[in-house]
Order: C-alpha cells, then structure tokens, then sequence
C-alpha cells in the first residue's frame, strides 16, 4: 500500500512538471514567434527609412549643385531693376559697354536705370538695322523709346495702286527679316499708308482696304519666303488717315504711301538681345 501511495505521489508529480514544462515552451514558443514579427517590422521599417533618407540626400544635393552653380559665378547673380525684369550683373556690364557709344547727351538725360534700358536697346536695334538697310530718300528709320519704326516707299515694294509685292522688295524684306529674325525679343507691326486719292476696283474697294492688303501682303512674304515666325506679326492698316505731309502735291503724295515697320521689343526678353550682341 506504501509502495502504491509513493507511485501515486510520484506520478502526480511528473503530470504536475510535464504541465509547467509545456508552459513555459508555449511562452518561449509566443515570445519567438513576437520577437520574429518585431524584427520583421523593424526590417521593414528600416527599408521605409532609408528610402526616406535616399530621398532626402537626393535633395539636399540637387540643392547645393543649385547653390554651387550661384556661388560660380557673381557675374551671373540675378539683381531688380527698379522692380521690372531681374538682369545679372553680367548684363549689365553689357548695358554700360553699350551705353558708352550712345551720344553721352541722351545719356545724361536718362532720368531711371529703365531709360538707360531703353537708350541701351534702342542702340542696339538701330545699329542692327542700319547694317542691313542702308538710309535713303525712299527708307527712313525712326526710335521713340525702344520703338523702332522704319517707313519704306510703296514704290519700292508694289506697282502703283497694287496690293501685290513686286520682284524688286526682295531684296529689302530679305533684309529686313534677317533682322527680325537674329532677335528673338521683336514682335513686329506692318502697317499700310495711302494717300488721298481715292481708290476703288474690282479687287480694292477703297484705301482702308489697300492699305490693310499690302499690310497682309507684306506679312505673307515674310512669312512665307523668309521664314519669320508668323506669331511675331501684326498686320494693320491706315488709310490715308495718318499723312506725313499734307497731300497737296504729286511729290508730297508720294511720301505719303509707304509701308511702316514697327519693330516691338519684348522688354522681358531685352537683356537677351544685349548679351548676344
């Protein structure tokens, strides 16, 4: 019976420690499988920051090229010019160089750095277009500020009464468009005049309507055979509303008809024009 009561006590506790043991291996088993799932996390949240930080490195050096490309050159450094247009102290080296041959009586009447901008461009179209069309009785050039306004005879580009460009204007419009296209900067009004005669024909019914055609016909040609961008074109027409001389005379009447070309300077796109002269 003793015997039977050790064996009994004995079993007991074998069941007793077996139960703890699975226990504890359960608890071991939970806390491998977490220390797993936190480690996973933890590698997954490693990957998402050093992503993170690539990006971030990534910028901070896009910024210091950007900052570096400034600190290369001073001369390049943007500067406001009376709250206008931002110009870099290159260009503006440029604009006195400029300045230095324009008549120093005009540049002593600038009131604003703006005015010199307008002498200092001014120069610059004039002198591109003097290269090119030489002045004479039947071509006049003209600047009131940064407006540069060339008139040419109608006998140098169409026949008496006619909207069609004669053979003759090419070699003007060659030149003329070789201009307007080396400056990206110009947009570009072709205005007709007449005199005071009154027209009207099969083709024209009045002077406002050859004064508009020849505008068009003027427009076409450059376009067309000179290849000048048809977005910098304007194309108007006067009439004979807006006389340079009185139409009292064969000769003044001949002064009359013309063709102006208005050259319009985008000034956004000025410093551009000087820094390529």
């Amino acid at each position: 019976m003793r015997r039977l009561f050790t064996l009994i006590a004995l079993s007991g506790i074998f069941l007793l420690t077996s139960c703890v043991a699975k226990k504890k291996y359960v608890a071991l088993e939970q806390e491998l499988q977490d220390t797993r799932s936190t480690l996973q996390k933890t590698s997954v949240e490693k990957d998402e920051l050093e992503e993170k930080f690539a990006k971030i490195e990534a910028r901070v050096a896009n910024y210091n090229a950007k900052i570096n490309s400034l600190k290369e050159s001073n001369d390049e450094k943007m500067v406001m010019v009376e709250g206008v247009t931002a110009i870099s102290n290159n260009t503006k080296e440029k604009m006195k160089a400029t300045l230095a041959k324009v008549d120093q009586q005009k540049v002593q009447g600038a009131k604003s750095l703006k005015d010199s901008m307008n002498l200092a461009v001014s120069y610059n179209l004039k002198s591109s277009l003097t290269d090119e069309l030489k002045e004479d009785d039947d071509i006049s050039i003209d600047i009131d500020n940064t407006v540069v306004m060339i008139s040419i005879s109608d006998k140098m580009l169409f026949n008496s009464g006619s909207y069609r460009v004669s053979n003759k204007a090419n070699d003007i419009l060659k030149k003329l468009a070789d201009v307007i296209n080396s400056e990206p900067s110009l947009e570009v009004m072709v205005e007709g005049h007449t005199d005071s005669r009154t027209i009207s024909n099969a083709v024209v019914q009045d002077n406002w309507d050859l004064s508009v055609k020849r505008a068009t016909s003027i427009i076409r040609k450059l376009q067309t055979t000179y290849s000048v961008d048809p977005a910098k074109l304007i194309a108007s027409g006067r009439s004979s509303y807006k006389p340079l001389v009185e139409n009292d005379s064969k000769e003044n009447m001949a002064i009359n008809r013309r063709t102006r070309i208005v050259l319009l300077p985008n000034m956004d796109k000025f410093f551009a024009m000087l820094s390529s002269n």
